[in-house]
């Protein structure tokens, strides 16, 4: 059998084609896309004849090549009539010129392999059309794969009346999504039981707020059966910055899936190594200097977050996902919060003793108070609005406060609040809960490289700076320790925000995510140990006992 490379079959093109595929375009390099195909079982070995392939943003015909290759030597194998195949693709793209391009690479692919020119010709216009993926009916069109890489283009970049027919076509496409996550969605609508697609596309939509209704969409619905990530990898023909992973999604109830990472060097045999350990290996784990991969039971559901880590450490979490509760837990008393925010900190923050009546100002806790570890008041106050019942005080009754409001008052009512209700205009954002200041709680910085969780016992309230935890059931001493060891770090790396420098974001989504074990399943021994390492700041000890607590022989990398 006679295979064409793609690029030689773009030499034969005309100069102004080739122009158009090698300006203005990305495309993926070959033994991506062979990759792809084999993930998501488009093999010759099979009568691919009888299925239907889609590609819905074709392109130059990065994915068209392997595809029509695979497709000729399954029809040859088979016994089958070229025309007996003409159901089989439907490739699609925006630009004529995208059309025409692929149109001649897959007319002289066909041609070299020994095709007739009239049943070539016939399959080629059956197979490629012009057209715009996201508005086109597939209704009653279920299709057995769907592969590529959709557009990466943000969705305000596209004109406002397109736009506005994607977001009613595709409701994943919610907020600032970028165009792919469309095609995800449309992707997915079309596949039949037991179909798949497989994407080469940005990440984001994993990770970002904006990917919710697709991992919402693809969670009601489908399986995870393979992420691939390829950051630092030469995915493409040209250097882009993407942040791009190979996707695997089937139409069927979630199953094992498997995590992948790469790193720079990754290329062709690198990849068959990983397809075959996949395709053929009982081990839950592969470790090479380019790529290491983990056996997963499921996949992380919901539309919240997914986490992103290395493949081992995802195996992890999702392990004490599996055998542990979250940290927040309402009904035996244990919730995470936010600190005040008061829409306008130079009037409602002083260390002014004397400023207004003395019941009207409350010990502040700032993050500068939690920099040692061992917490250290030093002298805020908040200027405090607020009954113990909820409701603003009348300032007739404090006239050193109603005085000294009155003085910042043209300030105070600029504030959206104040706008939207000029009778309350000296409120804070946020109400206070009185019944916290009493009890003792951990309390957490928002911005740190490392979990950094200081006991507060004076009764302070938090600025909105940092964040707490108060809990019934915990001493808190115990689930300090439990928090600043490089587990319970695991988590908040896995999900949260990631800044310059290495800091991250602690902020309530965040620690809500943290996995905990009932406290009183802890032995006394490992309370002990939890308890020392947080009087010591020492992480290495507390994660010594954290593992134990948690039955794990040690954290991955």
């Amino acid at each position: 059998m006679t295979t064409v490379d793609l690029r030689d079959a773009t030499e034969r093109l005309p100069a102004s084609m080739r122009e158009a595929i090698t300006h203005g375009e990305v495309f993926t390099r070959r033994w991506v896309v062979e990759l792809i195909l084999d993930l998501v079982g488009y093999t010759p070995e099979r009568d691919l004849a009888t299925f239907t392939i889609v590609e819905p943003a074709c392109g130059g015909g990065a994915f068209l090549g392997p595809i029509v290759r695979r497709l000729s030597a399954s029809c040859k194998r088979h016994n089958r009539d070229l025309g007996e195949a003409e159901q089989a693709l439907r490739a699609f793209d925006l630009l004529e010129a995208n059309v025409q391009i692929s149109r001649d690479l897959v007319r002289a692919e066909m041609q070299a392999e020994g095709w007739d020119g009239s049943s070539v010709e016939s399959v080629v216009q059956a197979w490629i059309f012009q057209g715009d993926y996201l508005l086109t009916a597939h209704s009653g069109q279920a299709v057995d794969f769907v592969v590529g890489n959709p557009p990466y283009i943000r969705l305000e970049d596209v004109p406002r009346e397109r736009m506005a027919l994607y977001r009613a076509a595709c409701p994943t496409m919610g907020g600032r999504a970028d165009i792919y996550v469309g095609f995800f969605e449309a992707a997915l609508r079309t596949l039949r039981a037991h179909g798949q697609l497989g994407f080469i596309c940005a990440d984001r939509w994993m990770h970002n707020q904006y990917g919710a209704r697709l991992r919402k969409l693809v969670t009601a619905g489908f399986s995870v059966d393979f992420v691939l990530t390829m950051h630092d990898v030469d995915a493409f023909e040209e250097q882009v910055s993407a942040y791009p992973a190979i996707t695997i999604i089937s139409k069927r109830q979630q199953g094992s899936a498997v995590a992948a990472d790469t790193r720079k060097g990754f290329s062709q045999a690198e990849a068959r190594e990983l397809y075959n350990w996949n395709l053929e290996s009982e081990s839950q784990v592969i470790e090479q200097p380019t790529y290491q991969a983990a056996r997963l039971p499921h996949w992380f559901s919901g539309t919240e977050l997914w986490p992103a880590a290395s493949p081992a450490r995802l195996a992890m979490l999702e392990d004490l996902n599996d055998r542990f509760s979250v940290l927040e837990d309402r009904t035996v008393g244990t919730r995470v919060g936010i600190g005040v925010a008061t829409g306008a900190d130079k009037v409602f923050i002083t260390t002014d003793a004397n400023l207004v009546e003395e019941d009207r100002l409350l010990p502040l806790a700032m993050v500068r108070d939690t920099k040692t570890g061992t917490y250290q008041w030093q002298g805020y106050y908040l200027v405090n609005p607020w009954t113990r019942h909820g409701a603003l005080v009348d300032l007739d009754r404090f006239p050193r406060l109603r005085d000294y409001l009155a003085r910042n008052a043209a300030q105070l009512r600029k504030r959206y609040v104040a706008v939207q209700q000029p009778e309350r205009w000296y409120k804070t954002i946020d109400k206070i809960d009185h019944a916290l200041v009493g009890k003792p709680k951990l309390l957490l910085p928002d911005m740190k490289t490392t979990i950094h969780p200081v006991l507060d016992k004076e009764g302070v309230y938090p600025h909105h700076n940092l964040y707490y935890i108060v809990s019934d059931v915990w001493d808190l001493e115990v689930l300090g320790g439990l928090l600043i060891s490089k587990v319970a770090q695991a988590f908040v790396q896995a999900y949260a925000v990631k800044m310059r420098g290495g800091t991250l974001r602690f902020q309530a989504q965040y620690l809500r995510k943290i996995r905990v074990p009932q406290a009183s399943d802890l032995s006394d021994k490992v309370r002990l140990q939890l308890v020392e390492a947080f009087r010591n700041r020492d992480v290495e000890a507390a994660t010594q006992a954290a593992l134990e607590a948690y039955g794990l022989d040690h954290l991955p990398d």
